[in-house]
């Protein structure tokens, strides 16, 4: 008996651990919770494996007949009860497959909350990982906290300390300013008496000196008023002698003259001389005019007034300077000239120029054949009376709605008379801007403008001191530019 209490005590022993090592094994396929402080339930299946299990013992009974004992009725019920289940076996066919499709659905649902609880305990383990590193870095940042709350006491206990150092320092301050700022004024104030008595002293003798000087300057003005009074009426009577003089010559001159002109020998149509002047004119033209580059430039300002022409003449033309800035801005333009050597220079540019007389050439155009036309520095050569004449045949040739520029010499400008004027043998007179608009009114143009150009100061640096009032007066533009269109 003890054998066999020791034997049964063994296998029991043994069947506990098989127990135990199933169990073990189930709780790992299907586990019920999770461990650690994060602990979540999980969903308990084992109600429902019991319920599969016992639902496939029901699907694998169908069909099966019960056995029953044996004997003649026996055997025969039974051939019967198995004959019906055959005889019905195609009609519980399909209620047996879909047994079987509900447990296999029942088991794919099983295994997928197995699935999702497996994941959920990781999650968990996760969480309490978590859970532990939070904690320790808790317990960090909470004793680094700590240290700097004791650091920020002991300053602020330092802190303590220094203001009310401070309030003792500034009340010992204070009361030294009141001490120092009282013995300031008292300084400012004797200092304020010495300074207004040595400023009286010395206002006294400013104007003792003053008066001195004051004295002494009215006497010596005096003085210098009377000699300057003798120096002007001596050089009033030296400019009188000088200009009776002067008087006395152009007036016999001037009688020369008025017998030479009831000499019987004729002169030109126009009253004057009309010997030409034998100079080398292009060496004049660089000397005294500039330089082609130079009047270039000078004339670039009045391309802008010929732009969308389609033919512009330029009359005395020259070196060609400003048939070369209309070429450049491709308008069309021609021009005449009465000086070969200067109509040479302008075909070696590839100018179209010609030499003819000015009157003669405009006369022999068609009227209204051309856009525009320009003069530069023409008409103070011609005698008076043919400045009207260009002007109409200017406005003969030009197109309505053409545009003519004519740049002379600036009259109102003393300037030119002094210096510019007269270098040039060949002027004959210059002609006001106003006489200017005037002829160009009465042959039709319209929009006349006068544009003052070449100041005075640029070429007369002294110009530059008079007042800004009488410069612009009398020395203004060395030349003017007047621009008409025709109507």
């Amino acid at each position: 008996m003890a054998a066999d209490q020791a034997k049964d005590e063994v296998q029991g022993i043994e069947l506990a651990a098989i127990v135990r090592e199933i169990q073990e094994r189930v709780r790992a396929r299907y586990p019920l919770h999770t461990a650690g402080e994060g602990a979540v339930p999980l969903a308990d299946l084992m109600p429902a494996i019991h319920a599969r299990d016992k639902a496939e013992g029901k699907v694998a009974a169908i069909g099966i007949v019960n056995p029953r004992p044996g004997g003649l009725a026996n055997n025969f019920i039974q051939w019967v009860k198995g004959s019906i289940a055959r005889g019905l076996n195609w009609f519980v066919r399909e209620q047996v497959e879909f047994n079987r499709g509900a447990i296999d659905c029942v088991n794919a649902l099983i295994e997928a909350v197995n699935d999702n609880n497996r994941g959920i305990a990781a999650l968990a383990a996760q969480t309490d990982q978590r859970f532990a590193e939070l904690r320790a870095q808790l317990q960090t940042d909470t004793d680094r906290i700590l240290q700097q709350a004791a650091a920020l006491r002991e300053e602020a206990v330092e802190f303590r300390d220094m203001r009310r150092h401070w309030i003792q320092w500034r009340q010992e301050w204070e009361r030294k300013l009141s001490i120092n700022e009282i013995q300031f004024l008292r300084s400012v104030a004797d200092l304020q008496s010495g300074f207004q008595h040595r400023v009286t002293l010395m206002e006294s003798n400013f104007r003792e000196t003053v008066a001195i000087q004051h004295k002494d300057f009215t006497a010596e003005l005096a003085k210098a008023r009377l000699e300057i009074q003798q120096r002007l009426w001596d050089d009033m009577q030296r400019t009188r002698t000088e200009y009776e003089k002067l008087i006395h010559n152009e007036l016999r001159v001037v009688r020369q003259r008025a017998a030479a002109s009831q000499a019987p020998a004729a002169g030109s149509v126009h009253g004057a001389a009309a010997e030409p002047v034998e100079i080398d004119f292009l060496r004049f033209a660089e000397r005294f005019r500039g330089t082609e580059e130079y009047v270039r430039a000078v004339q670039q300002r009045y391309v802008k007034h010929f732009e969308g022409c389609e033919e512009v003449l330029d009359t005395g033309c020259g070196r060609g300077e400003f048939l070369e800035s209309l070429r450049e801005a491709g308008i069309l333009s021609k021009g005449v000239d009465s000086n070969a050597e200067m109509i040479a220079i302008c075909r070696a540019k590839g100018l179209y120029a010609e030499e003819a007389d000015m009157f003669q050439y405009m006369g022999e155009l068609d009227e209204a054949s051309l856009d525009g036309i320009f003069c530069g520095q023409v008409v103070e050569h011609l005698p008076p009376a043919l400045v009207p004449r260009f002007v109409r045949l200017a406005a003969a040739l030009i197109r309505p709605g053409g545009r003519i520029v004519i740049e002379t010499p600036n009259p109102e400008c003393l300037a030119i008379f002094a210096s510019h004027f007269y270098l040039d043998p060949t002027h004959n007179r210059p002609v006001p801007a106003q006489l200017l608009a005037f002829y160009l009114e009465e042959a039709g143009f319209g929009g006349i403008s006068v544009e003052y150009v070449n100041p005075a100061a640029d070429s007369m640096p002294s110009v530059a001191g008079l007042s800004e009032e009488f410069r612009k007066a009398f020395f203004h533009g060395l030349d003017y530019a007047i621009t008409a269109r025709r109507l």
